[in-house]
């Protein structure tokens, strides 16, 4: 086999061990809610909310279970920054989601990585990698007065 291929196989090998997203992160949530309304990403119309903080009023659940699992590119970036820009770009889709079928909350959010539910009433999960940063949420969009 040619010295090229060897290498070339090996790199190739390499690479997807380094881009999984490894550095497990419980990070602060309303803090980056709030920086993401101050800066526009998402207009205030829809509330949030981690499971066990429950909005006042009598809630009319829309959807249940809906998940937002998306990732951002995590090279040349600190892994904080990451989390944070791939749970605002989560929350933008469930404001999206939650606005399309009339929601104005989105309640019940927990860390839902691969399929596996943590719960806690501050901080959400993130797994930063070399290459990969990845949050996966879950809630129910639901309507309050």
């Amino acid at each position: 086999m040619p010295v090229k291929t060897l290498i070339a196989a090996a790199v190739l090998g390499l690479l997807p061990g380094a881009s999984h997203a490894t550095n497990l992160m419980y990070m602060p949530f309303e803090t980056v809610l709030s920086d993401a309304i101050r800066a526009g990403r998402l207009d205030g119309s829809v509330k949030f909310y981690l499971t066990g903080n429950t909005p006042p009023g009598v809630q009319q659940t829309l959807r249940r279970d809906v998940v937002s699992d998306l990732d951002t590119n995590g090279f040349n970036k600190s892994d904080h920054d990451s989390c944070e820009w791939v749970l605002q770009s989560n929350l933008i889709a469930l404001q999206a989601e939650a606005k399309r079928v009339g929601a104005n909350a989105v309640t019940n959010i927990v860390s839902f990585y691969d399929g596996h539910v943590r719960k806690d009433l501050n901080t959400y999960e993130c797994r930063a990698g070399v290459f990969v940063t990845r949050v996966a949420l879950k809630g129910d969009l639901v309507r309050v007065p």
